[in-house]
């Protein structure tokens, strides 16, 4: 786990097969999640990546899926709540979007 997107990159860089999942946020400071998902998505295309935003405004399900990022979860919520949206992605699906209160369904 890395707070900095950079620190995150370079680990990625340095051993891209060492990852099973990204798990990253749209607002960090030097790369967002986006441009993040994007350079690991470079490297490594098969890379599932799941973004979490508590903004909706700055990236939407569509803008998300043409980056190739796997799922877009809002905030708040839970670890909890976040494993079985994490077992689909892993198992191959595309989430577009959710939020907390359909992950607990």
């Amino acid at each position: 786990m890395r707070t900095s997107s950079i620190e995150a990159l370079n680990l990625f860089k340095n051993k891209p097969q060492a990852f099973d999942l990204v798990l990253t946020d749209m607002t960090m400071p030097n790369l967002t999640g986006d441009r993040l998902a994007a350079e690991v998505l470079a490297i490594r295309p098969d890379i599932p990546v799941v973004l979490c935003t508590g903004y909706s405004k700055k990236i939407d399900a569509d803008t998300a899926t043409a980056l190739g990022i796997r799922a877009l979860i809002m905030k708040p919520f839970s670890t909890h709540d976040m494993l079985p949206l994490v077992r689909r992605v892993l198992d191959g699906e595309r989430v577009k979007m959710e939020s907390a209160e359909s992950l607990s369904r």
